[in-house]
């Protein structure tokens, strides 16, 4: 994999969490203003690198009060090796769309990002649609140095031994090689895709999240502040209703209409 040059934005950026956090409390999209009731939507929320569930708490509360069905990933903290984190993800991806009944809409947030793109490959049976926030799917090393060098020394704890991290193979060796051919490979049809980016963010560049299939959805937000940031979460919320329009006008279409015989086929 190759590492980028870290012509990067500065990472005092991530300074303003506290003002964007302040925002959103202030925010009409915080109060569920012109957001449309979620009619249980099941939504898996997926944290970022070094984050757990909570980094995306305030996230689940809003979809939750929205209406939508929140689920969380059951991460403490990002840091495991993909293979092994993308298999447990899809169980709890399977076993929410069987209580639920419905496919499920994946929000993940940088890494978690990476990781619902690739449950969208894997399994297009049971995903609506998915929507990263700061995401680096063009390329997942292209964050910031500092950043950068916290991500090798979890690989070299998790080389030496160390439970539950990452490994030096995960991203140089074959360990992870299904994964990142699944994060690299074409995204499945009738599956949503939209990516939220900033062009301020101080951890990933942004260039890095226009995944040439995603819809682009451009929003003024730190990287850690697009857990709490109020454009964030209207855009987060456009896209859910149009996940929800669709699935209603595919279940439309499947629908026979009153009166209309049904051909069955016969087994021969």
């Amino acid at each position: 994999m190759q590492i980028p040059y870290p012509d990067l934005p500065p990472l005092w950026r991530e300074g303003r969490i506290g003002l964007e956090l302040a925002g959103l409390m202030r925010s009409g999209v915080w109060r569920g203003d012109g957001v449309a009731d979620g009619g249980g939507q099941p939504v898996l929320l997926v944290s970022g690198l070094l984050a757990g569930d909570e980094s995306l708490g305030f996230m689940a509360r809003w979809l939750k009060h929205t209406g939508h069905r929140p689920c969380r990933a059951g991460i403490a903290a990002n840091v495991d090796c993909s293979g092994r984190a993308i298999e447990r993800l899809e169980r709890r991806l399977e076993c929410l769309a069987e209580d639920s009944g419905r496919k499920v809409a994946i929000v993940g947030h940088s890494r978690g990002g990476s990781f619902a793109r690739v449950l969208a490959v894997r399994r297009p049976d049971l995903v609506s649609g998915v929507v990263t926030l700061g995401s680096p799917l063009r390329n997942s090393l292209d964050i910031h140095p500092v950043v950068r060098g916290s991500l090798y020394a979890i690989g070299v704890l998790g080389t030496i031994g160390a439970p539950g991290l990452m490994r030096r193979s995960c991203l140089w060796g074959d360990c992870c090689t299904t994964f990142w051919e699944q994060l690299e490979a074409d995204f499945p049809a009738g599956v949503g895709f939209v990516s939220i980016y900033s062009r301020s963010d101080g951890i990933v560049r942004w260039r890095s999240c226009l995944d040439s299939r995603a819809e682009q959805v451009e929003v003024r937000a730190s990287h850690i502040g697009m857990a709490v940031n109020a454009e964030v979460f209207r855009a987060v919320a456009e896209t859910l209703e149009g996940l929800q329009l669709a699935e209603a006008a595919n279940t439309q279409r499947r629908r026979p209409r009153p009166g209309a015989r049904r051909h069955l086929r016969i087994a021969a």
